[in-house]
C-alpha cells in the first residue's frame, strides 16, 4: 500500500501486519488526526468466554485507545438472538436469555484487561445492543430502515452467496441479522459519535452496509476497517489447539496451558505473532522472528511470556515459564501442569490408562488415546507408555503420575 499514513493508528496497524482493507484511508486518517475519534468491535454473545481468535480485534482495539482514541466494545445481547449466518455452513443455535447475559459477563472479565473503562475522553465503553434493539418496532423498523436495503445488493454479499451457491438454506431470520448490524452501526453514531467500526475481513460487507445506511439516514461521514483473517502458516485457523478452542477466561483454560499455546508457535509465525499480539517494538519483533535454532525457542518463551502477561499478569506468565522449563528441560512435575484429580470412587477398583489419557484432555476419544500409545506418542512419568491395557489402581496413584502426548503436552493425575 503506497499510502502514508499521518495518524498514529492507522501507521500502527499497518506497520504492525493489523490491516485487512479501509472503507477510507485518506479520510479517516484526516479524522484520526482531527481530535479524538470513536470506533467499535461488535461481539455476539455465543460463549462463555472469548478465545484467541478474538485477540487480534482486542489488540486493535487497545492500539485504538493507546493513540489517543476512545474505543467502544459492542456485546450483542440483540443480535446473539438472530445469529450472523457469515460465512457458515449452518444456522446458529438460539440462546435464551439468561445464556445470553451470562455470557456477555463472562467476556467482559476479559476486555478489562486490555482496556481502561474510565470516564477520560478515551475512557472505553461497554454497551449492549439489546437497548435499542429489543424496543424496535417491527412497522416502523420495516418503513424507517428496511426501505434502505436491496435484497438483490444483499444477496450479492460473500458471506451470503457462499451459503446459496452451496444450496444451503438461509433463513429470513438470519438474513435480518445484516440489517441489525448495520443500524448498530447507525445508533452507534447517533448516540455516541462513534465514526468507524472495525471487524475481520469476513465482517466487510456488514460493516459496508451500516455505512451507507448512516449516510442515507443521518448523512455522516463514517468508516469500516477491517483485519486479515488469521492462520497460522501451515494454514490453520488462529486460536485452535489439540483440545479444542484456546479459551481466554482463566477459569476455561489455565495461564499454564494458554502460555504453552503460545510456547508451541511454529517458527516461521514467530516474529508475525509477536507484532499482531505483544507490545515490543516492531524492529524487536523482526530480529526475533528472524532467529534460527535454539535461539527461536528464546523467541517463542518471550513471545508465550507477553502475550501470558498481557492477560494473566507477570507473575502467571513467570511461573508458567518455571513450570515449562523444569517439566521440559529436567524432566520433573511442574506445579502449574493441568491436573486431573480422581476420587476414590471414580477410580474404585482401577481405571483403564486409556480412559484417564481422555479424561485428562490429552487426547479426545479412547480411540485416538490407543492411537497415541500405538505410535509411540505417549509416556508415562517420562517412560514410553506401550501398553493400552494398563489399569492404574489407588497404588499407583499413592502420588502423582505424569502424562505426556507427544514432547509439549503434559497433565497431571492424582488422587483427591
Amino acid at each position: 500500500m503506497t499510502y502514508h499514513p499521518k495518524s498514529d493508528f492507522i501507521a500502527t496497524m499497518i506497520e504492525r501486519g493489523f490491516l485487512a482493507d479501509c472503507t477510507d484511508y485518506q479520510g479517516l486518517d484526516e479524522a484520526l488526526i482531527s481530535g479524538v475519534q470513536t470506533a467499535y468491535i461488535g461481539y455476539d454473545a455465543t460463549a462463555q468466554s472469548l478465545h484467541v481468535g478474538h485477540l487480534m480485534n482486542i489488540m486493535v482495539l487497545r492500539w485504538l485507545q493507546k493513540t489517543g482514541h476512545k474505543p467502544i466494545t459492542l456485546m450483542g445481547g440483540g443480535t446473539t438472538k438472530v445469529g450472523d449466518p457469515s460465512f457458515r455452513s449452518d444456522e446458529r443455535p438460539l440462546l435464551g436469555p439468561e445464556q445470553i447475559d451470562a455470557n456477555i459477563a463472562g467476556m467482559k472479565q476479559v476486555f478489562a484487561k486490555y482496556l481502561s473503562y474510565d470516564d477520560s475522553e478515551t475512557g472505553a465503553l461497554m454497551l449492549n445492543n439489546a437497548e435499542w434493539l429489543d424496543s424496535l418496532n417491527y412497522l416502523d423498523f420495516l418503513r424507517d430502515i428496511g426501505r434502505h436495503f436491496s435484497v438483490n445488493r444483499m444477496l450479492s454479499f460473500e458471506s451470503v452467496k457462499s451459503r446459496l451457491d452451496r444450496e444451503q438454506s438461509l433463513s429470513f431470520l438470519e438474513f435480518n441479522y445484516m440489517i441489525l448490524q448495520a443500524y448498530d452501526f447507525l445508533e452507534l453514531n447517533r448516540r455516541y459519535g462513534c465514526v468507524l467500526q472495525m471487524g475481520g475481513s469476513d465482517q466487510w460487507g456488514n460493516i459496508v452496509n451500516g455505512i451507507d445506511l448512516t449516510r442515507r439516514v443521518l448523512d455522516h461521514e463514517i468508516y469500516g476497517l477491517t483485519t486479515p483473517l488469521l492462520t497460522t502458516s501451515d494454514g490453520r485457523k488462529m486460536g485452535k489447539s489439540q483440545g479444542g478452542a484456546v479459551w481466554l477466561n482463566g477459569d476455561m483454560l489455565s495461564a499454564y496451558e494458554f502460555w504453552q499455546f503460545w510456547r508451541n508457535t511454529t517458527d516461521a509465525d514467530v516474529g508475525r505473532f509477536l507484532k499482531i499480539f505483544t507490545e515490543l517494538p516492531v524492529d524487536e519483533c523482526d530480529r526475533m522472528g528472524a532467529m534460527a535454532g535454539s535461539e527461536i525457542n528464546e523467541a517463542k518463551i518471550r513471545l508465550a511470556n507477553e502475550v501470558t502477561t498481557l492477560l494473566h499478569g507477570a507473575e502467571a506468565a513467570a511461573t508458567a515459564e518455571a513450570t515449562a522449563r523444569e517439566v521440559f528441560e529436567k524432566g520433573g512435575v511442574g506445579g502449574d501442569l493441568p491436573t486431573l484429580t480422581l476420587s476414590a470412587d471414580e477410580l474404585g477398583d482401577g481405571m483403564s490408562i486409556v480412559q484417564i489419557i481422555v479424561k485428562s484432555g490429552l487426547a479426545k476419544s479412547g480411540k485416538e488415546a490407543k492411537r497415541l500409545i500405538a505410535e509411540n506418542g505417549a509416556k508415562l512419568d517420562d517412560a514410553p507408555l506401550t501398553d493400552a491395557g494398563l489399569m492404574i489402581d489407588a497404588g499407583a496413584l499413592s502420588s502423582p503420575i505424569k502424562l505426556s502426548a507427544g514432547k509439549k503436552r503434559h497433565a497431571l493425575v492424582q488422587l483427591g
